[in-house]
Protein backbone atom coordinates (compact mmCIF):
# COMPACT_ATOMS: atom_id res chain seq x y z
CA UNK A 1 0.00 0.00 0.00
CA UNK A 2 1.44 3.38 -1.05
CA UNK A 3 0.36 6.13 1.35
CA UNK A 4 0.25 9.88 0.53
CA UNK A 5 3.51 11.62 1.43
CA UNK A 6 2.02 14.08 3.95
CA UNK A 7 0.12 11.30 5.70
CA UNK A 8 3.20 9.11 5.80
CA UNK A 9 5.34 11.86 7.32
CA UNK A 10 2.79 12.62 10.02
CA UNK A 11 2.10 9.04 11.02
CA UNK A 12 5.76 8.00 11.14
CA UNK A 13 6.46 10.98 13.40
CA UNK A 14 3.58 10.05 15.73
CA UNK A 15 4.10 6.28 15.81
CA UNK A 16 7.82 5.84 15.44
CA UNK A 17 8.76 2.16 15.19
CA UNK A 18 5.11 1.15 15.69
CA UNK A 19 4.19 2.43 12.23
CA UNK A 20 5.00 -0.80 10.39
CA UNK A 21 3.10 -2.88 12.96
CA UNK A 22 -0.11 -0.85 12.97
CA UNK A 23 -0.23 -0.15 9.23
CA UNK A 24 0.38 -3.75 8.16
CA UNK A 25 -3.03 -4.92 7.00
CA UNK A 26 -4.37 -8.05 8.68
CA UNK A 27 -5.90 -9.26 5.40
CA UNK A 28 -4.29 -9.23 1.94
CA UNK A 29 -7.38 -7.63 0.38
CA UNK A 30 -9.87 -5.06 1.72
CA UNK A 31 -12.08 -6.72 4.29
CA UNK A 32 -15.65 -7.41 3.20
CA UNK A 33 -18.57 -8.31 5.38
CA UNK A 34 -22.25 -8.11 6.18
CA UNK A 35 -24.18 -6.91 9.21
CA UNK A 36 -27.32 -8.85 10.03
CA UNK A 37 -30.58 -6.92 10.21
CA UNK A 38 -32.02 -7.65 13.65
CA UNK A 39 -35.48 -6.68 12.38
CA UNK A 40 -35.37 -9.77 10.17
CA UNK A 41 -33.52 -12.45 12.13
CA UNK A 42 -31.00 -13.23 14.84
CA UNK A 43 -27.28 -13.35 13.96
CA UNK A 44 -26.94 -17.00 15.06
CA UNK A 45 -29.89 -18.04 12.88
CA UNK A 46 -28.40 -16.11 9.96
CA UNK A 47 -25.01 -17.79 10.36
CA UNK A 48 -26.61 -21.22 10.54
CA UNK A 49 -28.74 -20.74 7.40
CA UNK A 50 -26.44 -18.66 5.18
CA UNK A 51 -25.46 -20.32 1.91
CA UNK A 52 -22.19 -18.38 1.68
CA UNK A 53 -19.10 -18.30 3.86
CA UNK A 54 -19.45 -16.12 6.98
CA UNK A 55 -17.12 -15.72 9.94
CA UNK A 56 -18.12 -13.84 13.13
CA UNK A 57 -16.58 -10.38 13.34
CA UNK A 58 -14.87 -9.14 16.53
CA UNK A 59 -16.33 -5.66 16.05
CA UNK A 60 -20.05 -6.34 16.51
CA UNK A 61 -22.17 -9.38 17.42
CA UNK A 62 -24.35 -8.84 14.35
CA UNK A 63 -21.43 -8.52 11.91
CA UNK A 64 -19.65 -11.18 9.84
CA UNK A 65 -16.75 -11.22 7.42
CA UNK A 66 -17.25 -12.79 4.01
CA UNK A 67 -14.99 -14.02 1.22
CA UNK A 68 -13.27 -11.03 -0.45
CA UNK A 69 -14.57 -12.01 -3.89
CA UNK A 70 -18.19 -12.54 -2.80
CA UNK A 71 -20.61 -9.94 -4.13
CA UNK A 72 -23.78 -9.63 -2.02
CA UNK A 73 -25.91 -7.30 -4.13
CA UNK A 74 -27.63 -10.00 -6.19
CA UNK A 75 -28.38 -12.34 -3.30
CA UNK A 76 -32.08 -12.70 -2.51
CA UNK A 77 -31.43 -12.06 1.20
CA UNK A 78 -29.85 -8.72 0.29
CA UNK A 79 -33.01 -7.77 -1.59
CA UNK A 80 -35.05 -8.91 1.41
CA UNK A 81 -33.08 -6.69 3.79
CA UNK A 82 -31.76 -9.61 5.82
CA UNK A 83 -28.26 -8.10 5.82
CA UNK A 84 -26.40 -4.93 4.93
CA UNK A 85 -23.10 -5.21 3.05
CA UNK A 86 -20.61 -3.40 5.27
CA UNK A 87 -16.88 -3.39 5.94
CA UNK A 88 -16.73 -5.25 9.30
CA UNK A 89 -15.15 -2.53 11.46
CA UNK A 90 -17.79 -0.05 10.26
CA UNK A 91 -20.34 -1.92 12.39
CA UNK A 92 -18.59 -0.99 15.63
CA UNK A 93 -19.76 2.61 16.36
CA UNK A 94 -23.51 1.97 16.31
CA UNK A 95 -23.13 -1.01 18.64
CA UNK A 96 -21.41 1.24 21.20
CA UNK A 97 -24.40 3.59 21.46
CA UNK A 98 -26.33 1.25 23.79
CA UNK A 99 -29.74 1.73 22.16
CA UNK A 100 -32.85 0.08 23.65
CA UNK A 101 -36.46 -0.16 22.42
CA UNK A 102 -38.50 2.97 23.06
CA UNK A 103 -35.62 5.45 22.91
CA UNK A 104 -35.44 8.50 20.69
CA UNK A 105 -32.31 8.19 18.55
CA UNK A 106 -30.72 10.49 15.96
CA UNK A 107 -28.12 9.50 13.37
CA UNK A 108 -26.87 12.83 12.05
CA UNK A 109 -24.66 11.66 9.15
CA UNK A 110 -26.63 8.57 8.25
CA UNK A 111 -26.12 7.76 4.55
CA UNK A 112 -25.87 5.22 3.12
CA UNK A 113 -27.63 3.61 6.09
CA UNK A 114 -25.61 0.71 7.47
CA UNK A 115 -25.18 2.14 10.95
CA UNK A 116 -28.73 3.53 10.90
CA UNK A 117 -30.15 0.09 10.23
CA UNK A 118 -28.22 -1.22 13.24
CA UNK A 119 -29.84 1.46 15.41
CA UNK A 120 -33.24 0.57 13.98
CA UNK A 121 -32.69 -3.10 14.81
CA UNK A 122 -31.83 -2.17 18.40
CA UNK A 123 -35.06 -0.15 18.66
CA UNK A 124 -37.17 -3.05 17.33
CA UNK A 125 -39.77 -0.68 15.92
CA UNK A 126 -40.30 1.11 19.24
CA UNK A 127 -39.33 4.75 19.74
CA UNK A 128 -38.33 7.25 17.08
CA UNK A 129 -35.27 7.15 14.82
CA UNK A 130 -34.20 10.29 12.96
CA UNK A 131 -31.90 9.46 10.04
CA UNK A 132 -30.38 12.62 8.60
CA UNK A 133 -28.17 13.21 5.58
CA UNK A 134 -27.13 16.64 4.32
CA UNK A 135 -26.41 15.65 0.69
CA UNK A 136 -29.71 15.19 -1.16
CA UNK A 137 -28.62 12.33 -3.44
CA UNK A 138 -27.16 10.41 -0.50
CA UNK A 139 -30.31 11.06 1.53
CA UNK A 140 -32.33 9.33 -1.18
CA UNK A 141 -29.99 6.31 -1.05
CA UNK A 142 -30.46 6.30 2.73
CA UNK A 143 -34.24 6.28 2.34
CA UNK A 144 -34.08 3.38 -0.11
CA UNK A 145 -31.82 1.31 2.14
CA UNK A 146 -33.98 1.82 5.22
CA UNK A 147 -36.99 0.82 3.16
CA UNK A 148 -35.22 -2.37 2.04
CA UNK A 149 -34.32 -3.16 5.65
CA UNK A 150 -37.97 -2.86 6.72
CA UNK A 151 -37.44 0.04 9.14
CA UNK A 152 -40.83 1.29 10.33
CA UNK A 153 -40.05 4.06 12.83
CA UNK A 154 -37.65 6.35 10.96
CA UNK A 155 -37.95 9.98 9.96
CA UNK A 156 -35.55 10.51 7.06
CA UNK A 157 -34.40 14.13 6.83
CA UNK A 158 -32.18 16.00 4.38
CA UNK A 159 -31.00 18.84 6.60
CA UNK A 160 -28.17 20.86 8.02
CA UNK A 161 -27.69 19.57 11.56
CA UNK A 162 -27.94 23.13 12.91
CA UNK A 163 -31.56 23.29 11.75
CA UNK A 164 -32.33 20.01 13.47
CA UNK A 165 -30.73 21.25 16.69
CA UNK A 166 -32.77 24.46 16.55
CA UNK A 167 -36.01 22.54 15.96
CA UNK A 168 -35.51 19.70 18.44
CA UNK A 169 -33.19 20.76 21.30
CA UNK A 170 -32.67 18.24 24.08
CA UNK A 171 -35.06 15.63 22.70
CA UNK A 172 -32.89 12.57 21.98
CA UNK A 173 -31.67 9.81 24.27
CA UNK A 174 -28.92 8.77 21.86
CA UNK A 175 -27.08 10.56 19.05
CA UNK A 176 -24.62 9.06 16.58
CA UNK A 177 -22.17 11.27 14.69
CA UNK A 178 -20.28 9.21 12.13
CA UNK A 179 -18.63 12.36 10.89
CA UNK A 180 -17.62 13.22 7.32
CA UNK A 181 -13.87 12.80 7.40
CA UNK A 182 -10.67 12.76 5.37
CA UNK A 183 -11.10 9.00 4.88
CA UNK A 184 -7.58 7.87 5.74
CA UNK A 185 -8.99 4.49 6.70
CA UNK A 186 -10.27 4.09 3.14
CA UNK A 187 -6.93 4.43 1.34
CA UNK A 188 -6.70 0.75 0.41
CA UNK A 189 -10.40 0.32 -0.32
CA UNK A 190 -10.89 3.57 -2.26
CA UNK A 191 -7.77 4.84 -4.08
CA UNK A 192 -9.51 8.18 -4.68
CA UNK A 193 -9.29 8.85 -0.95
CA UNK A 194 -5.51 8.69 -1.14
CA UNK A 195 -5.37 10.77 -4.31
CA UNK A 196 -7.37 13.68 -2.87
CA UNK A 197 -5.79 13.67 0.59
CA UNK A 198 -3.94 16.74 1.88
CA UNK A 199 -3.67 18.85 5.04
CA UNK A 200 -6.36 21.25 3.81
CA UNK A 201 -8.87 18.41 3.55
CA UNK A 202 -8.06 17.26 7.09
CA UNK A 203 -8.53 20.80 8.42
CA UNK A 204 -11.84 21.20 6.55
CA UNK A 205 -13.19 17.88 7.84
CA UNK A 206 -12.10 18.68 11.40
CA UNK A 207 -13.99 21.98 11.30
CA UNK A 208 -17.09 20.30 9.87
CA UNK A 209 -16.94 17.57 12.49
CA UNK A 210 -16.69 20.16 15.26
CA UNK A 211 -19.78 21.94 13.95
CA UNK A 212 -21.80 18.71 13.80
CA UNK A 213 -20.67 17.77 17.31
CA UNK A 214 -21.97 21.10 18.62
CA UNK A 215 -25.37 20.40 17.09
CA UNK A 216 -25.36 16.83 18.40
CA UNK A 217 -24.74 18.16 21.91
CA UNK A 218 -27.75 20.46 21.56
CA UNK A 219 -30.00 17.61 20.37
CA UNK A 220 -29.04 15.30 23.23
CA UNK A 221 -31.24 15.06 26.33
CA UNK A 222 -29.73 15.25 29.85
CA UNK A 223 -28.15 11.89 30.70
CA UNK A 224 -28.04 10.95 27.02
CA UNK A 225 -25.15 9.32 25.18
CA UNK A 226 -23.33 10.52 22.09
CA UNK A 227 -20.97 8.37 20.01
CA UNK A 228 -18.57 10.18 17.69
CA UNK A 229 -16.71 8.18 15.06
CA UNK A 230 -14.60 8.61 11.94
CA UNK A 231 -12.86 6.35 9.44
CA UNK A 232 -9.65 8.37 9.59
CA UNK A 233 -6.47 8.49 11.70
CA UNK A 234 -5.91 12.27 11.69
CA UNK A 235 -5.46 13.69 15.22
CA UNK A 236 -7.43 16.86 14.40
CA UNK A 237 -10.46 14.72 13.52
CA UNK A 238 -10.05 12.16 16.31
CA UNK A 239 -8.52 12.56 19.79
CA UNK A 240 -7.88 16.28 19.43
CA UNK A 241 -11.42 16.80 18.17
CA UNK A 242 -12.93 15.11 21.22
CA UNK A 243 -10.56 16.90 23.60
CA UNK A 244 -11.59 20.29 22.18
CA UNK A 245 -15.27 19.36 22.45
CA UNK A 246 -14.90 18.43 26.12
CA UNK A 247 -13.08 21.70 26.75
CA UNK A 248 -16.09 23.57 25.36
CA UNK A 249 -18.63 21.28 27.07
CA UNK A 250 -17.77 20.46 30.68
CA UNK A 251 -21.27 19.00 31.05
CA UNK A 252 -20.04 15.98 29.05
CA UNK A 253 -17.85 13.16 30.31
CA UNK A 254 -15.77 10.70 28.28
CA UNK A 255 -16.87 7.07 28.73
CA UNK A 256 -14.25 4.32 28.88
CA UNK A 257 -14.27 1.95 25.89
CA UNK A 258 -11.41 -0.23 27.12
CA UNK A 259 -13.71 -3.22 27.66
CA UNK A 260 -15.40 -3.09 24.24
CA UNK A 261 -13.52 -6.20 23.09
CA UNK A 262 -11.78 -4.90 19.97
CA UNK A 263 -9.23 -2.37 18.77
CA UNK A 264 -6.71 -0.44 20.84
CA UNK A 265 -6.73 2.65 23.07
CA UNK A 266 -6.59 6.13 21.64
CA UNK A 267 -3.21 7.81 21.31
CA UNK A 268 -2.18 10.35 23.96
CA UNK A 269 0.24 12.20 21.66
CA UNK A 270 -2.63 13.04 19.27
CA UNK A 271 -4.38 15.30 21.80
CA UNK A 272 -3.54 18.01 24.36
CA UNK A 273 -1.85 16.94 27.59
CA UNK A 274 -4.26 15.69 30.20
CA UNK A 275 -6.81 14.24 27.77
CA UNK A 276 -7.75 10.64 28.64
CA UNK A 277 -7.05 9.29 25.16
CA UNK A 278 -6.99 5.71 26.44
CA UNK A 279 -10.77 5.92 26.94
CA UNK A 280 -11.28 6.28 23.17
CA UNK A 281 -10.91 3.38 20.74
CA UNK A 282 -8.98 2.95 17.54
CA UNK A 283 -9.15 0.20 14.95
CA UNK A 284 -5.91 0.03 12.95
CA UNK A 285 -5.31 -1.91 9.73
CA UNK A 286 -3.45 -4.48 11.85
CA UNK A 287 -6.65 -5.10 13.85
CA UNK A 288 -8.60 -6.51 10.92
CA UNK A 289 -10.47 -3.40 9.81
CA UNK A 290 -9.63 -0.66 7.35
CA UNK A 291 -9.56 1.97 10.11
CA UNK A 292 -11.90 3.59 12.65
CA UNK A 293 -11.85 5.95 15.62
CA UNK A 294 -14.60 6.07 18.27
CA UNK A 295 -15.37 8.08 21.39
CA UNK A 296 -18.40 7.72 23.66
CA UNK A 297 -19.62 10.78 25.58
CA UNK A 298 -22.36 11.18 28.17
CA UNK A 299 -24.23 14.37 28.98
CA UNK A 300 -24.79 15.21 32.64
CA UNK A 301 -28.17 14.11 33.90
CA UNK A 302 -28.89 17.07 36.19
CA UNK A 303 -29.37 19.64 33.40
CA UNK A 304 -32.71 21.21 32.42
CA UNK A 305 -34.65 19.02 30.02
CA UNK A 306 -36.28 19.97 26.73
CA UNK A 307 -39.04 22.54 26.89
CA UNK A 308 -42.54 21.26 26.07
CA UNK A 309 -43.57 21.88 22.49
CA UNK A 310 -46.09 24.64 21.98
CA UNK A 311 -48.66 25.19 19.29
CA UNK A 312 -51.84 23.64 18.03
CA UNK A 313 -52.18 19.87 18.06
CA UNK A 314 -51.85 18.28 14.64
CA UNK A 315 -55.06 17.86 12.70
CA UNK A 316 -56.23 14.27 12.63
CA UNK A 317 -56.59 13.37 8.95
CA UNK A 318 -59.62 11.64 7.53
CA UNK A 319 -58.62 8.07 6.82
CA UNK A 320 -59.50 7.04 3.26
CA UNK A 321 -61.90 4.07 3.36
CA UNK A 322 -59.97 2.42 0.52
CA UNK A 323 -56.94 2.08 2.83
CA UNK A 324 -59.05 0.82 5.73
CA UNK A 325 -60.69 -1.85 3.60
CA UNK A 326 -57.36 -2.97 2.16
CA UNK A 327 -55.66 -3.06 5.56
CA UNK A 328 -58.47 -5.07 7.17
CA UNK A 329 -58.13 -7.64 4.42
CA UNK A 330 -54.32 -7.87 3.99
CA UNK A 331 -52.76 -6.26 7.08
CA UNK A 332 -55.37 -6.38 9.88
CA UNK A 333 -52.80 -5.36 12.51
CA UNK A 334 -52.43 -2.02 10.70
CA UNK A 335 -56.10 -1.21 10.17
CA UNK A 336 -56.44 0.88 13.35
CA UNK A 337 -53.03 2.57 13.13
CA UNK A 338 -52.97 6.38 12.83
CA UNK A 339 -52.02 7.53 9.36
CA UNK A 340 -50.66 10.65 7.72
CA UNK A 341 -52.31 11.73 4.49
CA UNK A 342 -50.32 13.83 2.00
CA UNK A 343 -52.33 14.34 -1.15
CA UNK A 344 -53.02 10.89 -2.56
CA UNK A 345 -50.31 9.28 -0.40
CA UNK A 346 -50.87 7.50 2.90
CA UNK A 347 -48.08 6.97 5.44
CA UNK A 348 -47.84 5.13 8.74
CA UNK A 349 -45.87 7.50 11.02
CA UNK A 350 -43.79 6.32 13.99
CA UNK A 351 -45.71 6.48 17.26
CA UNK A 352 -44.71 9.63 19.11
CA UNK A 353 -43.21 11.37 16.08
CA UNK A 354 -46.08 13.85 16.11
CA UNK A 355 -44.24 15.49 19.01
CA UNK A 356 -41.43 16.49 16.62
CA UNK A 357 -42.34 19.56 14.54
CA UNK A 358 -41.24 18.96 10.94
CA UNK A 359 -43.15 21.61 8.96
CA UNK A 360 -40.04 23.73 8.28
CA UNK A 361 -37.63 20.83 7.74
CA UNK A 362 -36.81 18.83 4.61
CA UNK A 363 -38.48 15.54 5.49
CA UNK A 364 -38.05 12.83 2.87
CA UNK A 365 -40.09 10.18 4.62
CA UNK A 366 -41.93 10.03 7.92
CA UNK A 367 -42.51 6.36 8.70
CA UNK A 368 -43.68 3.77 6.17
CA UNK A 369 -45.23 4.73 2.85
CA UNK A 370 -48.37 2.58 2.78
CA UNK A 371 -49.54 3.50 -0.71
CA UNK A 372 -51.93 5.75 -2.56
CA UNK A 373 -55.59 6.01 -3.53
CA UNK A 374 -56.11 6.23 -7.27
CA UNK A 375 -59.54 6.14 -8.90
CA UNK A 376 -61.06 5.03 -5.59
CA UNK A 377 -58.71 2.04 -5.39
CA UNK A 378 -55.89 1.56 -2.95
CA UNK A 379 -52.49 0.88 -4.54
CA UNK A 380 -50.03 -0.50 -1.95
CA UNK A 381 -46.44 0.72 -1.99
CA UNK A 382 -43.35 -1.46 -2.14
CA UNK A 383 -42.34 -0.04 1.27
CA UNK A 384 -45.48 -1.45 2.90
CA UNK A 385 -44.60 -5.00 1.86
CA UNK A 386 -40.94 -4.59 2.85
CA UNK A 387 -41.93 -3.40 6.32
CA UNK A 388 -44.85 -5.70 7.05
CA UNK A 389 -44.86 -8.36 4.30
CA UNK A 390 -44.14 -11.24 6.66
CA UNK A 391 -47.45 -10.42 8.43
CA UNK A 392 -49.55 -10.14 5.26
CA UNK A 393 -52.55 -12.49 5.26
CA UNK A 394 -51.90 -13.42 1.61
CA UNK A 395 -48.33 -14.53 0.89
CA UNK A 396 -46.39 -16.33 -1.79
CA UNK A 397 -43.69 -18.31 0.00
CA UNK A 398 -40.45 -18.81 -1.95
CA UNK A 399 -37.07 -20.25 -1.02
CA UNK A 400 -33.59 -19.31 -2.18
CA UNK A 401 -33.45 -22.53 -4.23
CA UNK A 402 -36.79 -21.92 -5.97
CA UNK A 403 -36.15 -20.73 -9.55
CA UNK A 404 -39.13 -18.41 -9.15
CA UNK A 405 -37.05 -16.32 -6.73
CA UNK A 406 -34.53 -15.28 -9.36
CA UNK A 407 -37.35 -14.74 -11.85
CA UNK A 408 -39.12 -12.48 -9.36
CA UNK A 409 -35.98 -10.40 -8.80
CA UNK A 410 -35.65 -10.00 -12.57
CA UNK A 411 -39.14 -8.49 -12.64
CA UNK A 412 -40.92 -11.43 -14.22
CA UNK A 413 -44.39 -12.78 -13.49
CA UNK A 414 -44.28 -16.03 -11.53
CA UNK A 415 -46.79 -18.82 -10.86
CA UNK A 416 -48.79 -18.52 -7.64
CA UNK A 417 -48.66 -21.59 -5.40
CA UNK A 418 -49.49 -20.41 -1.88
CA UNK A 419 -51.13 -17.02 -2.59
CA UNK A 420 -54.79 -16.46 -3.46
CA UNK A 421 -56.17 -13.87 -5.89
CA UNK A 422 -55.57 -10.24 -5.01
CA UNK A 423 -52.61 -8.38 -3.55
CA UNK A 424 -50.01 -10.60 -1.89
CA UNK A 425 -46.62 -10.33 -0.24
CA UNK A 426 -43.82 -12.30 -1.89
CA UNK A 427 -41.36 -13.74 0.63
CA UNK A 428 -38.11 -15.70 0.40
CA UNK A 429 -37.40 -18.00 3.35
CA UNK A 430 -40.04 -15.98 5.22
CA UNK A 431 -38.40 -12.59 4.49
CA UNK A 432 -40.30 -10.02 2.36
CA UNK A 433 -39.35 -9.38 -1.25
CA UNK A 434 -42.09 -6.90 -2.08
CA UNK A 435 -45.62 -7.36 -3.33
CA UNK A 436 -47.55 -8.45 -6.38
CA UNK A 437 -51.09 -9.06 -7.54
CA UNK A 438 -52.43 -12.56 -8.18
CA UNK A 439 -54.85 -13.31 -10.99
CA UNK A 440 -55.45 -16.55 -12.84
CA UNK A 441 -52.71 -18.37 -10.97
CA UNK A 442 -50.04 -15.81 -11.88
CA UNK A 443 -48.44 -13.05 -9.80
CA UNK A 444 -48.00 -9.76 -11.61
CA UNK A 445 -44.62 -8.40 -10.57
CA UNK A 446 -44.58 -5.01 -8.80
CA UNK A 447 -40.94 -5.16 -7.74
CA UNK A 448 -39.48 -1.68 -8.52
CA UNK A 449 -37.60 -1.67 -11.81
CA UNK A 450 -34.62 0.18 -10.34
CA UNK A 451 -34.05 -2.65 -7.82
CA UNK A 452 -34.28 -5.62 -10.16
CA UNK A 453 -31.45 -8.04 -10.99
CA UNK A 454 -31.47 -7.21 -14.68
CA UNK A 455 -29.09 -9.18 -16.86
Amino acid sequence: MEFPADFLTRERALLGDRFEELYTYATPEPARGVTVNGLRCRPDDFARQADFLVTPSPFCKAAFTTAPDWRPGRHSWHHAGVFYAQEPSASAPAALLDVHPGMWVADLCAAPGGKTSQLAAALQGQGVLVANEFVAARAEVLRQNLERMGVTNALVTNEDTARLAAAWPGRFDRVLVDAPCSGEGMFRKEPAAAAQHDDALVAHCAALGAEILENAAALLAPGGILVYSTCTFAPQEDEAQVAAFLERHPEFSLCDLSDCGFGRPGEANRAPAGFAAHRCRRIWPADGGEGHFMAKLQKAGDLPGAQPLRGKPARVPKVPPEWTDFAKSCFPQLADRPVTVAGEWILLPPAGSERLPTAKLRLLRGGVLAGSVLKKRFQPAHALFMAYGACCTNREELTRQDPRTEAWLRGEEIPAVTAANGWCAVCVDGFPLGGGKVSGGRIKNHYPKALRNLR
